[in-house]
């Protein structure tokens, strides 16, 4: 990227002028060192453990973004066995009371949703961080939601954004559109040749696909009509075609006429150059910085044309490129729930989640696999409220307790006089991105401003002392930052 003026804003520079597109994705030279590590475990995963920075910081950016990239095989997962108690068979059970049995499988739902929720959350902390951090942007680009009666039907959704986390953007278009969660949530499994149901065939391309503008309503009645037929089989959690539901007539969809399905449809969509601006815009806003530039815009969205929708090339390229790591782009995503629930984890050195943070993340916003509408969240500086703040120090206020400490190996080799403390502390949690009002603020907290004198950290108060430091750390404006 060019030399541009940089301007203070809380504490993070923020870039001047326009940037040089002509050298935008050219690759990121040298090794990483921390901050730049750090960046990009953020981006690409959900922030990393002090030891995952420090090894990465010694990498140069083909390495560590091929690292990132060399993803299992989403066949390996296996799911969590409360699944298996709350199918719709196990879940019937011997009783004729219909409403008895509804009420039996729901609560074996809820509780199954629940289990898979935390699931999700540990393979977040413990799993490869850039396959499950594709899986949340699929999670909230192709939105449906949990659906308690058929839990085991949520789950395969997930594991399909897992199978494509890193595949072809065309293939899980497909996929998807045909997939039960996504046929129940937007009313393709009422969609028949009788009477056609336009909902799904408006938001795979409003939403989905190409963006407001970009298509007439004739198109939404004619893609409808190519996705009739499409059922869902609740007893066995799968999906069938009923030819007999289908509307096999002529259809003229986005300027081609032809006997389409669905597949058919997906095809023209992906024919149109504007899906690849539409995808190359919700990429760069999901890994670099929000609003990118439209001639940023249009080099991804020709890489997404250039490797035919092949995932593992483009992100690759966005992941290495110079302005990947530019001022611009450093710290200036707002974390989501999860990525600050999870990322702190991370920070602590933690190793599991519990079921403890359900609530928690409820209370700052974000209810995974429960999005509050199609749209999916909407992210941003909409993360940052006072209340979705307040539960953010909530949850640091529970978290930093006694037992986390014990298990949080680099907390316990502080070093104890408070000036050596604050820096590490600064220096580990925020990569030295610290404000000098907020590292005096550390500093003297740390060495009993407004209590006892503290000259050296003791025995007696290190664990509330380290406690409070750490939760000012991570309560500072740079903390919530991507």
């Amino acid at each position: 990227m060019a030399a541009q003026t940089q301007v203070d804003v809380g504490g993070i520079l923020r870039p001047q002028g326009r940037p040089d597109f002509s050298t935008a994705l050219q690759p990121h030279r040298g090794m990483l060192g921390t901050r730049a590590a750090a960046h990009l475990l953020r981006r690409a995963g959900f922030g990393g453990t002090p030891d995952q920075i420090a090894r990465y910081a010694s990498m140069p950016a083909p390495d560590a973004v091929a690292a990132l990239l060399d993803v299992p095989s989403a066949d390996s997962v296996s799911p969590p066995s409360e699944l298996d108690d709350a199918s719709y068979t196990s879940a019937m059970g011997d009783s004729l009371d219909r409403a008895m049995m509804r009420r039996k499988r729901r609560r074996a739902g809820q509780a199954a949703i629940a289990a898979l929720q935390v699931w999700w959350l540990n393979r977040m902390l413990t799993a490869s961080p850039l396959q499950e951090k594709m899986t949340l942007y699929f999670h909230g680009h192709f939105t449906s939601r949990a659906t308690p009666l058929f839990p085991t039907i949520t789950y395969n959704q997930n594991a399909l954004f897992r199978k494509y986390a890193l595949g072809n953007l065309r293939d899980l278009t497909r996929d998807v559109s045909k997939d039960a969660a996504m046929l129940i949530y937007l009313n393709g499994n009422q969609n028949v040749a009788a009477h056609p149901n336009e909902n799904y065939a408006r938001e795979l391309m409003e939403l989905f696909t190409l963006g407001v503008d970009h298509y007439t309503e004739q198109d939404v009645r004619e893609s409808a009509r190519a996705w009739t037929g499409w059922r869902v089989v609740n007893r066995t959690d799968t999906v069938s075609f009923d030819a007999s539901l289908h509307d096999s007539g002529s259809k003229t969809f986005l300027g081609r006429t032809g006997n389409f399905n669905g597949d058919d449809v997906v095809d023209i969509i992906f024919a149109q150059p504007q899906c690849a601006r539409f995808f190359a815009a919700s990429l760069l806003n999901w890994f670099v910085y929000n609003d990118p530039e439209p001639q940023l815009v249009d080099s991804v969205a020709a890489l997404l044309r250039r490797h035919d929708y092949e995932l593992v090339p483009v992100v690759s390229a966005i992941l290495n490129s110079g302005v990947f790591y530019s001022p611009r782009a450093y710290r200036a995503l707002v974390k989501s729930p999860v990525e600050f629930l999870i990322g702190t984890y991370n920070t602590l050195g933690l190793k599991q989640v519990d079921d403890t943070a359900l609530p928690a993340l409820q209370q700052m916003g974000q209810r995974l696999l429960f999005p509050p509408n199609v749209a999916g969240w909407p992210g941003g500086q909409n993360w940052l409220t006072s209340g979705t703040m307040i539960a953010r120090q909530n949850f640091l206020t529970r978290l930093l307790g006694t037992q986390t400490l014990a298990d949080s190996s680099w907390l316990h080799g502080l070093p104890l006089q408070s000036a050596s403390a604050s820096r590490v502390l600064a220096q580990t949690i925020l990569q030295g991105d610290v404000a000098p009002a907020s590292l005096f603020e550390l500093e003297s907290y740390l060495g009993g401003a407004g209590n006892a004198a503290l000259a050296s950290l003791s025995v007696e108060n290190y664990g509330q002392r380290v406690s409070g430091a750490v939760y000012l750390a991570m309560a500072t404006p740079a903390y919530q930052l991507n």
